[in-house]
């Protein structure tokens, strides 16, 4: 069966005056137009499309590459509002649609908005809805302290920034452990703190104790060779001055350059530190 909103590898199986064919392992066929038709292909040949609904509800295939497939999340611009919902833009021909009653504030042409792209079981219709949080799914939390994971910013609450954790489930990071301008939409790396009790997640941006101290000895290195071999902050200095420079907190910042101390990378100085040859 062809499967909508996602890629799907097709065999070639006839060209016609409008495109050509392809066929799923159960004979299940798809348009390609021409406009997105390869120049060198033979019968039986393996593509791999992207299958949706064209403007007449026709499934169609398509080599473009949507900005967001099913059951994933994406930062999308709004192109028009109509009576029965809105637009987006996907990177495809036929815009997204987002109902009315999918919008969790009321969507305005030309705004960029975090959406969840889903097929609607009831009219088989790819649909995003902005109402993001109900696609999250804490209940079983399949995660580690220390386990790396993908992030998107979804939405400032006051203790920090709320995140949508590997398309899954929805994390925190708090604000004093943030050292980086971030916005609605940014794709991070982040790392997991803590999973509580009751499934809720807290993540850090950066990797904490004993395995953190190494990527950020790196970024002070990496700074120090950059900046002539000396730069005049240290153990002793403002916690903000550190997080404008290097975008860490005093205390990793702290245990960073006692590492490199103690492998004789650096010298810490009255003014400040230095990169030892």
């Amino acid at each position: 069966m062809l499967k909508l909103g996602v890629y799907n590898t097709l065999e070639v199986v006839r060209e016609r005056d409008q495109g050509i064919y392809l066929c799923d392992e159960e004979g299940d066929e798809v348009l390609l137009p021409n406009k997105y038709v390869p120049e060198e292909f033979k019968i039986r040949d393996e593509i791999k499309v992207f299958v949706y609904l064209d403007s007449s509800e026709r499934i169609v295939a398509t080599t473009l590459e949507p900005y967001a497939t099913v059951k994933s999340f994406a930062y999308l611009k709004c192109t028009s509002v109509a009576e029965i919902g809105a637009f987006l833009d996907w990177g495809l021909e036929k815009d997204l649609f987002v109902p009315f009653k999918e919008q969790a504030s009321k969507m305005r042409k030309g705004s960029w908005y975090l959406v969840y792209v889903y097929l609607d079981q009831e009219t088989n219709r790819l649909l995003a809805s902005s109402k993001t949080n109900k696609f999250l799914d804490n209940s079983l939390v399949l995660l580690s302290p220390f386990d790396e994971v993908d992030l998107i910013a979804s939405h400032p609450s006051p203790q920090g920034w709320n995140m949508i954790v590997n398309q899954k489930y929805l994390g925190l990071v708090y604000s004093d452990e943030i050292f980086q301008k971030i916005s609605v939409g940014d794709q991070l790396k982040g790392f997991v703190k803590k999973v509580r009790p009751d499934g809720k997640i807290d993540i850090t941006l950066q990797r904490h104790g004993f395995r953190g101290i190494e990527p950020n000895a790196q970024q002070i290195l990496k700074e120090l060779e950059s900046s002539g071999g000396f730069i005049d902050l240290n153990d002793k200095s403002d916690p903000k001055d550190i997080e404008a420079v290097f975008q860490l907190s005093k205390k990793s910042f702290k245990k960073a350059i006692g590492t490199l101390y103690k492998a004789r990378k650096i010298s810490i100085e009255k003014d400040g530190i230095r990169l030892l040859e």
